[in-house]
């Protein structure tokens, strides 16, 4: 292959539609181009022509089976697309359950792909996210003690990475500790060399910075399957620079967005989020707060929230919120039942998002997982073209297969809380 052809290096699975775009920026600011697909592209598709290809799932909160079975339909159409390597992306929190999804669909696509050992590394240092002694912190607490212990869908009680997955996966885990991480890529490998042979599928790697990450990304250059958060996706396009697979480009610090109407819809909880919010609010934002009770009565309505989101004055994005602190989300889930109480937001937004696209919204911020999966499938988007970074993690990007627009999905952990406020500038 000649260098700078449009064959696959690498394909991502994604267990959300944020932690896609995440991962995707991560690959597009290191010059891969790469496209994200919504779902499972279907038998027989021909996936687009790029370096890089991540694969958009909603397989983070579904049953285990479902999620593996989607995952594995993922791998293979990235396979028949060329693939070298592949990516299992999950959130930098590992968000998860006792029962899964990450160890099960983690144990499927080592089984499918031959896997030996792959490693387990959700390290993001530029969001905080950092692994030491194979515990995962979020700032300067351990996970247990951090904002996602009250997470309404995957509360994170232990901060051990090795007990987690170990559980989930049903087998021992290993550790590559900082020592050897600070030793090299060489030191890298030989380690997890050792724990291979002896017998272990699966290691966590410290690292508590980019700098660790690039030493990971080179040790695990042979490996054909790799789990991690977004942060260890940072040294993977350097490996196929390396073989002479990659040309040098430069990453996008703009994107051209048609004209329109801006907006944002909030569903996510998190701390960031409630703070990006406040800081919209005081910046004169119109605003809506989406009640859930309201819903499930009938009281409010997508028809009714998006007539509100269109009738409000242009020179400012209006804002859409259901976002709230966790004591007030713990009384919807007792009084509605945690599915039910997450379902019913979802799918106003979803039809908001439709009924916003047809009103003339061509730019549009979302924050929060569920919430930004819903509103890619309420706007029918298969594709999307990767953007300039607005924050760590977040990009803007560009529709390609659905409605003339742009979006932004934004995990509920992420961003600077003027983020709300700033990303318009990156736009023309």
């Amino acid at each position: 292959m000649a260098e700078g052809d449009d064959v696959m290096l690498l394909g991502v699975i994604a267990d959300d539609m944020t932690g896609a775009t995440d991962v995707a920026l991560m690959l597009n600011r290191a010059g891969m181009r790469t496209v994200q697909v919504i779902g499972v592209p279907p038998a027989g598709s021909t996936l687009p022509e790029a370096d890089a290809v991540v694969v958009a799932l909603k397989s983070r909160t579904n049953p285990v089976a479902e999620a593996v079975a989607d995952s594995l339909a993922a791998c293979e159409a990235l396979l028949e697309g060329g693939a070298r390597q592949i990516l299992f992306k999950y959130c930098s929190t590992f968000d998860s359950t006792a029962e899964g999804n990450i160890g099960p669909v983690a144990n499927a696509l080592a089984e499918r792909l031959g896997a030996k050992l792959a490693i387990v590394c959700p390290a993001f240092p530029a969001n905080g996210r950092s692994i030491y002694q194979g515990y995962l912190f979020v700032g300067a607490v351990p996970l247990h003690e951090s904002s996602m212990k009250d997470h309404p869908l995957t509360p994170m009680r232990d901060s051990n990475l090795m007990r987690l997955m170990s559980v989930q996966a049903k087998t021992e885990v290993g550790l590559v500790d900082y020592a050897t991480v600070l030793a090299g890529s060489a030191a890298v490998k030989a380690r997890l060399a050792k724990l291979q042979a002896d017998g272990l599928r699966y290691a966590v790697t410290d690292a508590l910075t980019n700098e660790d990450l690039m030493t990971l990304g080179h040790a695990v250059s042979e490996h054909v399957l790799l789990t991690g958060g977004s942060g260890i996706a940072m040294g993977l396009p350097q490996n196929f620079r390396r073989a002479g697979l990659l040309p040098e480009r430069p990453g996008p610090q703009e994107l051209k967005a048609p004209a329109g109407r801006a907006g944002i819809i909030s569903g996510s909880c998190s701390t960031a989020t409630r703070g990006q919010i406040k800081a919209a609010l005081e910046a004169g934002y119109p605003a809506l707060k989406v009640d859930p009770f309201a819903l499930a009565d009938g009281s409010q309505d997508a028809a009714g929230l998006a007539a509100w989101a269109l009738s409000q004055p242009q020179d400012k994005p209006f804002l859409l919120y259901s976002s709230d602190d966790p004591a007030e989300v713990a009384a919807v889930q007792d009084k509605l039942g945690r599915e039910k109480a997450g379902s019913i937001v979802e799918h106003a937004f979803a039809e908001v998002a439709r009924r916003l696209s047809e009103g003339g919204v061509t730019r549009l911020l979302v924050a929060g997982g569920e919430t930004s999966g819903a509103t890619v499938l309420g706007l029918c988007i298969r594709t999307l073209e990767i953007g300039p970074e607005i924050d760590p993690g977040v990009p803007w990007t560009r529709v390609v297969d659905g409605p003339d627009m742009v979006v932004a999905l934004k995990s509920g952990n992420f961003g600077t809380p003027d983020f709300f406020l700033k990303a318009w500038s990156l736009l023309r």
